[in-house]
């Protein structure tokens, strides 16, 4: 399938200089140290992202782990190359349409997160060594050890860590080999207690030592089918061995003199930015910013979001299974039929959207953004899907397995864990990769260019919009990471804000306009960002100030 491709700007342009420092931005200090580390022996930005995932993989599993996947965004600067490199995990073989429904046809929803059943065959390892076989400068080992020492040294528990652990606790501790990871001593790490995973550590030399084959098949292979097996799940050492990571082309788009390269699929992240995009380009949303016209402005975006959520449900999947019309879904002409159902002064309900027949929640996800000083950029995000995904740890080995399979429509029309609504499209076969909504993107412009992402399952692809805006609106990367939320998804009808994202004012002129606002307890996101300016050659970097571990490095 071809993908579309809007004019590509700036092709011809030539860059005034390289960066004058390496930046990156991550959701953990040690994993931000890891990649500049890396850097510092030689390696590219795309060496450090092996170390940044590998030891994100360590130290944030809550988040990501060797058990789960990820897009890689990648722009290689000798060359000009953008390539979104997918270790997307997919279904094994035995997997099938109807595995999670019970006697009476519902979702048994224990099945699809908890314990190996709901884990799809990880994709991530298969991605690092990708990297360092076509795009890095250093051999795969090099840009392990990082990962490798966190592992077998440990890392002190923070909070975040601890509160998922406590959270998971009755899950965690159905499987021997998780307990003895999160509950040393027999009970929750304290806040500073070094938390040790020798068995990670070994899986990980194995790596090393053999690539993707130390992970794939021999040992490490046959311990992890044999603890999946015999704790209920139905993977087999084939569906290791036939894992293959993907380069797809990313989805192009073109907004107000930027050129947008984001994720494509089976992300629905790349698509649902530039639907949304193309529908507000023609109103100027700075303007009405300028204007205090706040109401009007979010009014307009919410239903752009509505609308591109409504098409996710529908249209989006592995292309590799299902025919995405994804020339439709990015045309401007598309969008502008779109953008006529719009009313400026009324909120259309999801309900009177032709579609198919509760609170989103989710930061369980990472995302990292590099730049090197040769001007290549990393921008990816990284999953298990939810807290300490599926609970599950394989014996011997120290892999968390993830839960993507509930990413899969399970029931037609019956929401996910992220309250995501799905049809044939996305439903569960045999080696197909589940739909997701990462959306690690690039920002080109004459003089700047932006890498940025983050976690936080529905609202990612919102999340990542509403940082591009504030691009858009001239502010900088401190700003873009930091901006207040809000997030509509088609269903459920809804507009939920962060707390204190909207003055009252402004929650009275939405609900005036029909929408029902539904304001979160607390805040959400983690979102890590560099950016070059072309002029000067310097570079900045930001993490998201709603946590405590986001780190932030320029060097």
């Amino acid at each position: 399938m071809k993908y579309f491709l809007s004019a590509v700007l700036f092709s011809g342009l030539a860059w005034a200089e390289s960066p004058k420092q390496a930046a990156i931005a991550s959701a953990h200090p040690m994993a931000t140290e890891a990649g500049h580390r890396i850097l510092a022996q030689g390696g590219n930005a795309f060496d450090a992202a092996i170390a940044v995932s590998a030891t994100l993989a360590v130290v944030e599993q809550q988040s990501s782990g060797i058990g789960g996947g990820a897009f890689w965004l990648l722009h290689r600067a000798k060359d000009g190359k953008n390539v979104m490199l997918d270790g997307r995990e997919q279904a094994p073989a035995k997997a099938h349409a109807d595995m999670y429904l019970d006697e009476n046809g519902d979702v048994n929803r224990d099945l699809a997160l908890n314990g190996p059943l709901a884990a799809a065959i990880p994709g991530e390892i298969a991605g690092m060594e990708h990297l360092a076989k076509h795009y890095g400068k250093l051999p795969l080992s090099v840009s392990l050890q990082p990962a490798i020492e966190a592992a077998e040294q440990g890392f002190p528990a923070y909070p975040r860590i601890i509160s998922s652990i406590e959270r998971k606790a009755k899950i965690l501790k159905r499987y021997p080999a998780s307990t003895a990871v999160y509950f040393p001593d027999g009970r929750v790490p304290t806040e500073g207690q070094l938390i040790i995973q020798q068995d990670l550590a070994n899986t990980l030399k194995a790596v090393a030592k053999h690539g993707k084959a130390g992970f794939y098949e021999g040992e490490v292979a046959k311990k992890m089918v044999q603890s999946v097996q015999q704790h209920g799940g139905i993977w087999t050492l084939e569906d290791l061995k036939n894992y293959t990571v993907k380069e797809r082309e990313p989805i192009t788009t073109n907004y107000r003199g930027h050129q947008l390269v984001t994720a494509s699929p089976p992300s629905s992240g790349g698509i649902a930015i530039a639907t949304i995009l193309n529908i507000l380009s023609a109103w100027d949303l700075t303007q009405m910013d300028l204007e205090q016209d706040r109401a009007q402005r979010i009014h307009l975006v919410a239903e752009a979001m509505r609308r591109a959520y409504r098409d996710r449900s529908i249209y989006l999947g592995d292309t590799d299974f299902v025919d995405v019309p994804i020339q439709l879904l990015t045309h401007p002409y598309y969008a502008a039929g779109l953008r006529a159902s719009i009313s400026p002064h009324k909120a259309l309900p999801s309900e009177l959207l032709p579609g198919i027949s509760d609170n989103p929640k989710g930061e369980d996800t990472t995302h990292f953004s590099i730049i090197d000083t040769m001007g290549n950029m990393v921008s990816a995000t990284l999953t298990v899907n939810t807290g300490l995904a599926s609970g599950f740890i394989a014996e011997g080995t120290g892999v968390l397995l993830n839960n993507e399979m509930d990413d899969f429509s399970a029931k037609p029309g019956v929401p996910n864990a992220f309250g995501l609504t799905g049809d044939d499209a996305n439903k569960i076969e045999p080696g197909k990769r589940p739909l997701s909504s990462m959306a690690p993107t690039f920002v080109f412009s004459e003089d700047q260019v932006a890498v940025l992402g983050t976690p936080g399952g529905s609202r990612i692809i919102t999340m990542v919009l509403l940082g591009l805006l504030d691009y858009f609106d001239g502010h900088d990367v401190h700003s873009w990471v930091s901006k207040p939320r809000y997030h509509h998804q088609y269903l459920p009808d809804r507009l939920y804000t962060e707390k204190g994202a909207f003055d009252q004012a402004t929650i009275d002129a939405l609900t005036a306009k029909g929408h029902e606002v539904v304001e979160h307890k607390g805040q959400w996101g983690n979102m890590h960002a560099v950016s070059w300016n072309k002029k000067t050659g310097a570079v900045d970097a930001a993490s998201d100030p709603r946590t405590t571990t986001g780190s932030a490095v320029v060097k």
